[in-house]
């Protein structure tokens, strides 16, 4: 009997936890009863209920899972780890929120079978905030147009697994990845699905500003160098103009000697804009640089506080 490994992150989630476990059991025992299943949740040090809830959880069902974290270690290397810590023939990484909606879990494995090796879930309607959707389908129109591989647009990682390509990326030890764009950048072969994403019923969105873009700053600096090259040519068109324009009032003063006056405005004005273009391009440059610091760095994804239903010698790691 083949495995299907569910892998969810969760943060301060005591509202939606119970319910995605039944869901995902009830999936189990009727239509997908012919498969066996593991549920690892991995927790990012809740401060709510969650972690009791995830430990009764784990008494009543010995296919539940958990994994306690030490700290939050955010949206990217938590579930990043889980699906490491994944045992089945393929994984289905599932929020908590359940934004994702586990029904389609069937129609991943179905597409799984017919050889595909991922298979993800592609938002066409959302009934979240219209403005958040519009800003995020903008985010990705702009870097499938951008990037140097191709972009899976609406893709916010929901999706199945196979193992070859979780023994493939085990092999990269990057510790901060991109899943969306490794996935594309690696050319497994895929099946996109597309469903309307519902709304958030219980608890808040974890997501805020410096989250979203640190998402979406991570994708441009994984999969595009149109930044630095951009910043490279607003330089050399700043460097023409400023040149032209210092051509052109050096000959209206030699011919208005007289009358002309240019004063401090233009020169201040020009000290702004300049200044203003280098720090943005600094700070492009300064997010690269700060990529590169991460990989040098080779921290662990994450550091466990305890794990609860996994194998004896997986429990002591």
């Amino acid at each position: 009997m083949k495995v299907i490994s569910i892998v969810t992150a969760c943060f301060n989630e005591e509202g939606n936890i119970e319910l995605l476990s039944k869901k995902i059991e009830d999936l189990f025992q009727n239509s997908l009863k012919n498969y066996d299943y593991e549920h690892i949740f991995i927790d990012n040090n809740s401060s709510d209920n969650t972690i009791p809830i995830l430990r009764k959880l784990a008494g009543n069902n010995k296919k539940i899972k958990v994994i306690l974290n030490a700290r939050n270690f955010g949206h990217i290397r938590s579930p990043y780890h889980g699906i490491f810590q994944s045992t089945g023939d393929a994984t289905v990484l599932l929020v908590a929120d359940l934004q994702d909606p586990p029904s389609l879990i069937e129609s991943f494995i179905k597409e799984w079978e017919l050889g595909f090796k991922i298979v993800v879930g592609v938002k066409t309607k959302s009934e979240e905030n219209f403005i958040m959707f519009a800003i995020r389908s903008f985010y990705y129109r702009l870097i499938e147009k951008y990037s140097d591989t191709e972009q899976i647009k609406n893709f916010t990682g929901f999706g199945l697994y196979d193992r070859s390509f979780i023994n493939c990326i085990k092999t990269l030890n990057d510790p901060y990845p991109y899943l969306r764009g490794l996935i594309t950048e690696l050319g497994f072969e895929r099946k996109e699905i597309e469903y309307t994403q519902p709304i958030r019923k219980k608890g808040k969105t974890k997501n805020n500003f410096y989250t979203l873009y640190d998402m979406a700053m991570l994708g441009f600096v994984n999969h595009s160098k149109v930044p630095l090259r951009l910043a490279t040519f607003i330089g050399f068109l700043v460097a023409l103009v400023s040149i032209f324009v210092a051509i052109f009032y050096f000959v209206y003063k030699l011919i208005y000697w007289d009358i002309f006056q240019a004063g401090t405005v233009p020169m201040v004005i020009g000290i702004f804009f300049f200044a203003s273009v280098q720090l943005i391009f600094i700070g492009i440059i300064g997010e690269y640089i700060g990529a590169i610091y991460t990989q040098v760095k080779q921290r662990p994804l994450v550091i466990e506080k305890e794990r609860i239903n996994f194998p004896k010698e997986k429990e002591d790691i």
